[in-house]
C-alpha cells in the first residue's frame, strides 16, 4: 500500500492560547482534487498552509510521502514548496511583465517556456509582455497558477483562489484544476489538488473527495 500524500498525526496548532487545528488525524491520499471544506474561520486554510510548512503545528507531525516536514529527517522548506506549490485566495503579482514573474519561480525559463505555461492556464503569448499589475482578476489568478506549475510542483494547494472571481473566471479555473489533475498522457500533469473552498456547490462540482473541518476537528 502506497504512503498518503500527507499523514497528519495528532496535529494541534495553538495561535494566540486558541486551538486553530485540535488533535487531527487525517490521511490525505495522492490523486485527483481533495476538497477541505468547512465555516469562515474552521481551520481549513491552516490545514493547507501547514501543508508546505507556512504555518508549522504546535504538536503531533505531518508527513509528505512519508517524509516528516519538521524534526530528523525532514525536508529543507525550499525545497518542499517547490515540490508542493500555493496559489493564495487574493492573486499577487509581483513588478514587471507576466515573463518578469514566471522567470521569479524559474529564472532559467525561456520565452518559449514561458509561452507553454501561460498556454496552460488560458492565457496567449501576447501577455508575456503585458505589465501583471494591468491585468484583470482572473487573468492575475491564471499568471499565479503559472507562476506555481513553473517549479514543476507534484503538488499544487490552491486556498479559496476563486472566492474574488467571477463566475466566467471561476468556471475557468475549475476547468483548469481538472486538467492538471490528468494524467499526462491525456494532456494533463498529474498533479495532486489540494482545494480549500466554502462553497459546497463548488465542491461537489469539482472534487473527487472532500474533507469537512468545524472549529479545527475533521469531522467528516
Amino acid at each position: 500500500m502506497s504512503e498518503p500524500l500527507f499523514a497528519f498525526e495528532d496535529v494541534t496548532l495553538v495561535r494566540d492560547g486558541r486551538p486553530i487545528l485540535d488533535h487531527v488525524t487525517l490521511d490525505i491520499p495522492t490523486g485527483g482534487i481533495t476538497a477541505v471544506t468547512g465555516p469562515s474561520g474552521s481551520g481549513k486554510s491552516t490545514l493547507l498552509r501547514c501543508c508546505n510548512l507556512l504555518e508549522v503545528p504546535t504538536s503531533g507531525r505531518i508527513l509528505y510521502c512519508g517524509t516528516p516536514l519538521t524534526g530528523f529527517g525532514s525536508l529543507d522548506p525550499l525545497t518542499l514548496r517547490r515540490q508542493v506549490a500555493m496559489v493564495f485566495q487574493r492573486p499577487t503579482v509581483f513588478a514587471g511583465t507576466a515573463f518578469d514573474n514566471l522567470r521569479a519561480a524559474d529564472g532559467s525559463l525561456d520565452e518559449d517556456a514561458a509561452t507553454a505555461l501561460l498556454s496552460e492556464v488560458g492565457l496567449e503569448a501576447s501577455y508575456l509582455d503585458r505589465e501583471a499589475d494591468t491585468l484583470s482578476g482572473g487573468e492575475s489568478q491564471r499568471l499565479c497558477l503559472a507562476r506555481a506549475l513553473a517549479t514543476q510542483p507534484d503538488v499544487l494547494l490552491a486556498d479559496e483562489v476563486t472566492s474574488a472571481l467571477d463566475e466566467d473566471a471561476t468556471g475557468v479555473l475549475e476547468e483548469l484544476a481538472h486538467r492538471l489533475v490528468a494524467p499526462e498522457a491525456q494532456g494533463g500533469r498529474d498533479l495532486s489538488v489540494l482545494w480549500v473552498s466554502h462553497d459546497p456547490a463548488q465542491v461537489q462540482r469539482i472534487a473527487d473527495r472532500s474533507i469537512l473541518i468545524d472549529a479545527g476537528t475533521v469531522t467528516a
